[in-house]
């Protein structure tokens, strides 16, 4: 049986576009307030008003370390409480490791809660062609179960939505026949996708934690 979000208050990074903007439109329509975080104002501002009430705006810059040390006051500033964190905002890192840059964290109080990460099916399975990604998507999986484990006891869950590739913003220097001809023969997903995961994952009775979820387009030999 599944549980109720109405009552709940979500916040989502990287909540401007792709997958995080599904998410929030999915939570939204299950009945959670959510607070939208991302550094774009503007379309921020424009989407909690098209989103309606229950859609706060917080804008920040998560590569700004005074921006997330102040995050959890301000979420619950403007919503009054939090029950689901979902840690969604991320960059993509591509390329030949030698080419890479080395350059470039109190839901424990109420003892309840989830904690969700985005993560990616290269944390789950080496994805050869790229190792600075897969790299970093192991490290958010080490670090997603070891805090699961730690949270457990308090009664919050931590869990990863590990999905194949999706239509996100990190596509959109795509040509469009190339995106239209991935669409077409399943090698891509639509971030609704990814955001029905999560609900699902939300959706559990307390008690039970799905830990990692993994989706994918149906065409992806991973």
């Amino acid at each position: 049986m599944s549980e109720s979000l109405e009552g709940k208050v979500a916040a989502i990074t990287g909540a401007a576009s792709g997958i995080g903007l599904a998410c929030a439109r999915t939570l939204l329509a299950a009945g959670a307030t959510v607070v939208l975080i991302d550094r774009a104002e503007d379309r921020l501002v424009e989407l909690c008003a098209e989103l309606g009430p229950r859609a706060l705006p917080l804008v920040l810059d998560l590569l700004k370390p005074a921006d997330v040390s102040g995050l959890l006051p301000r979420i619950l500033e403007k919503a009054g409480g939090l029950d689901i964190f979902h840690a969604n905002a991320g960059a993509y890192v591509g390329g030949k490791v030698h080419e890479g840059n080395p350059d470039e964290w109190d839901l424990i109080a109420q003892k309840s809660g989830d904690i969700v990460f985005t993560s990616s099916i290269a944390g789950v399975v080496p994805v050869i062609w790229e190792p600075i990604y897969t790299a970093s998507k192991f490290a958010v999986q080490a670090f997603v179960h070891t805090t699961r484990r730690q949270l457990a006891p308090h009664g919050i869950r931590v869990g990863a939505v590990a999905p194949g590739p999706v239509v996100t913003a990190l596509l959109d220097d795509w040509p469009q026949a190339k995106m239209d001809e991935a669409l077409a023969n399943g090698s891509l997903m639509q971030p609704v996708e990814v955001a029905e995961a999560v609900l699902f994952m939300l959706t559990r009775r307390p008690g039970v934690t799905v830990r990692d979820l993994v989706i994918l387009p149906t065409s992806v030999d991973l």
